[in-house]
């Protein structure tokens, strides 16, 4: 029987086209707290050096907003139950933040609580995720620490950075809405080591080693960087793969330009970038002030090249 085609959904295709039309780059200004806890410091600097463009599809996209939107619910429940919830600093009007290095390391926290069934006296940094069906029934047999070590992780840089000893991890299954809590205590001699791991990626000049350098390892296969990583495809084009830039302390430094480009700069990079080498597939055959050649894999010549036309030879 010949299969029929699928019928077509103008209205929903026009709805997910607004969601992507709508999407940034993915580039975040810090290193996030709540990526910290990825076993890939490699995939961390790539993140933090804006190496990848993030684009998502639009469905994927209404998945991440409804994340987001579960948080006020569940702000709502807490108080129901006569919990006190603080969803931003009373002193600034805005949501808890925590900065470290520089500013270049950091997050933004869901909330704190006071006033819990559990510890009503005791502070709580408030993390709130939802999961599918089979990441909750994990997280419900394993716990969040072993079932998802990133949020773990996050929430110990949290507590920390804040000085409160608890966290309270409340977690929704988005198929059946069931709920999972779990009170995690700080660990500062985890959150050391996680902070010294923030400060070796951030001060990093190039990448670190792979987790692995077989493509197909679960944990590469599913990078959004394994193009640049594994593939030899060039990094995005902005201020942070530039060789002349460097973070200091409150922002980036320009060897170049000598200023610090502001987030939009950054994006759009200047006529005088410069790829990190590690950043490019290939060996460098030959460089200058204003150029970097070259030895690709296949054996082609690349000239990465800043110079005006009149001062360009062929590699």
């Amino acid at each position: 029987m010949v299969k029929l085609p699928p019928v077509p959904t103008p209205t929903v295709d026009a709805i997910l086209a607004t969601y992507e039309t709508a999407q940034g780059d993915g580039f975040r200004e810090h290193l996030g707290a709540s990526l910290i806890g990825k076993s890939c410091e490699r995939a961390l600097w790539y993140d933090f050096r804006w190496a990848t463009c993030s684009r998502h599809e639009g469905r994927i996209l209404r998945l991440f907003e409804t994340g987001q939107r579960e948080e006020e619910r569940l702000v709502r429940n807490l108080r129901a139950t006569g919990a006190t919830v603080l969803e931003v600093d009373p002193a600034t009007g805005r949501q808890f933040r925590v900065e470290a290095h520089g500013g270049h390391f950091g997050g933004s926290l869901d909330g704190i609580a006071l006033g819990l069934r559990e510890a009503p006296k005791t502070w709580h940094v408030l993390e709130f995720k939802t999961h599918s069906a089979k990441s909750f029934g994990q997280l419900g047999s394993k716990g969040v620490a072993a079932s998802k070590p990133q949020h773990a992780a996050q929430m110990q840089i949290y507590m920390h950075l804040m000085g409160i000893s608890r966290a309270f991890y409340l977690a929704v299954c988005k198929d059946t809405d069931a709920l999972y809590a779990e009170r995690v205590e700080v660990d500062h001699e985890e959150a050391g080591r996680l902070m010294a791991k923030a400060s070796r990626i951030i001060d990093a000049p190039r990448p670190p080693f792979r987790i692995s350098e077989d493509a197909s390892w679960f944990e590469c296969r599913m990078c959004s960087h394994r193009a640049v990583c594994h593939e030899g495809a060039k990094a995005a084009v902005t201020c942070r793969t530039c060789l002349h830039s460097t973070p200091v302390e409150g922002g980036w430094h320009c060897a170049r330009h000598g200023h610090m480009p502001d987030s939009i700069d950054q994006r759009i990079a200047c006529s005088k970038h410069l790829f990190i080498p590690d950043l490019v597939g290939g060996e460098v055959s030959g460089a200058g002030d204003d150029f970097v050649a070259y030895r690709m894999k296949d054996g082609s010549c690349w000239v990465n090249d800043a110079r005006s036309e009149d001062e360009v030879e062929s590699c």
